[in-house]
């Protein structure tokens, strides 16, 4: 699937105490998309079937540095989508996640994400943990949103 079919943007939570909210819209052809969101039951994934990640393509970890945005299949390893995306946006979302986490009670996660196809909301997750990694491929735990009793 193509990164081009789709966007992404973070509202950092506009309001006060609002959770931060990934906006994905898939641009791309009707229905090629969906198919990826369901399971082998036919079931669609729910948030403890996908992992979030970042990982950039350049050296360092700055604002206008570009890496791809990624969402998997925990059991299958399948990308759902990937999507290229600048540095800033995913700072921005680490910083809103963290000051949420410290202001609400996190047991629904500390930003959600919003898929949608059109005008049609397609699936919406609540996540607590996204993994950001180098141009090598290491973690940067600094940039990343792990859970405390999380090991990696």
């Amino acid at each position: 699937m193509r990164r081009d079919y789709f966007t992404l943007d973070v509202d950092p939570g506009s309001e006060e105490g609002a959770k931060p909210v990934v906006d994905i819209e898939f641009i791309g052809p009707e229905g090629q998309f969906e198919d990826r969101l369901i399971d082998e039951s036919g079931a669609t994934l729910g948030s403890k079937q996908i992992d979030v990640s970042y990982r950039l393509r350049e050296s360092e970890m700055v604002p206008e540095a570009i890496g791809v945005f990624a969402m998997t299949n925990r059991i299958t390893g399948d990308y759902v989508f990937e999507v290229n995306v600048d540095g800033g946006t995913v700072l921005d979302l680490v910083h809103a996640a963290r000051e949420y986490g410290k202001a609400a009670d996190i047991d629904d996660g500390r930003y959600q994400i919003a898929i949608s196809t059109g005008d049609r909301q397609l699936v919406s997750y609540d996540k607590s943990t996204f993994l950001v990694y180098d141009l090598d491929g290491e973690l940067l735990r600094q940039h990343s949103l792990i859970p405390s009793g999380v090991e990696l």
